[in-house]
């Protein structure tokens, strides 16, 4: 069984907790992409009346062309369920990272404005501590970006500059700059995102504490479902 294979699981059994009448927020990434689907499918063959909220460009497109209705964070301000994938997240906490998939901004936005937040994932994702395998991606505005990342320095960790298509800066829908910043694995990374915070220049982070209500983890002993809190 493949990767994709076992995000679509995943997805497909996340997708079980959207019901009739639901406002839902759609998160950005090739696991939210089969979820997106999902929805979709049953917004066809069982005339599911749900409204979305997509986080990206991308999504948005996605959803629309199979059938989803797509509304703004504005028109829709509180959700009740979003689902999403993870690039890391920890049993327990389910505190995560994100933002691999370019989102993260918005993808917080809608974390924030939503009663349940779930994340879909394949065993691979599941780490003891964030930072064991991925960057932290920051977004940042373009404007002297590069004190910004000379700042982001002094956490003890490596930003670097993401790239897209020709190696040219990669720019988020909201027009901003991401860099994917390498600190060693955190013990504690609630100091480490506040500080994110405060430096001038910095958007958001990519670092999710205390958002994830649920998290659906596939592997090839099957699906599994945790709740915060639970191991």
């Amino acid at each position: 069984m493949t990767a994709d294979d076992l995000k679509r699981q995943a997805a497909l059994r996340a997708v079980e907790y959207v019901h009739e009448g639901m406002d839902v927020g759609l998160g950005t990434g090739s696991t939210a992409e089969h979820a997106v689907r999902e929805i979709g499918r049953r917004v066809r063959e069982e005339a599911l009346s749900v409204r979305c909220v997509a986080t990206s460009d991308k999504i948005s497109r996605l959803a629309t062309e199979v059938g989803i209705k797509v509304v703004t964070l504005e028109e829709c301000p509180q959700l009740d369920v979003t689902i999403d994938g993870a690039d890391e997240i920890v049993l327990g906490t389910l505190d995560a990272i994100k933002g691999m998939g370019g989102a993260l901004l918005y993808e917080k936005m809608v974390a924030l404005a939503t009663h349940e937040e779930i994340l879909i994932v394949d065993g691979s994702k599941v780490v003891k501590k964030l930072g064991d395998h991925t960057s932290v991606p920051v977004e940042v505005v373009r404007w002297g970006w590069t004190r910004t990342r000379d700042t982001l320095r002094d956490l003890d960790c490596e930003p670097v500059l993401r790239v897209g298509a020709g190696q040219s800066p990669f720019i988020t829908d909201s027009g901003n700059l991401i860099l994917d910043c390498r600190f060693p694995p955190m013990e504690d990374a609630y100091p480490i995102a506040n500080a994110i915070k405060q430096i001038t220049g910095v958007v958001e982070h990519g670092l999710f504490l205390g958002i994830v209500a649920r998290l659906v983890i596939a592997t090839e002993d099957g699906v599994r479902v945790v709740e915060r809190g639970q191991n």
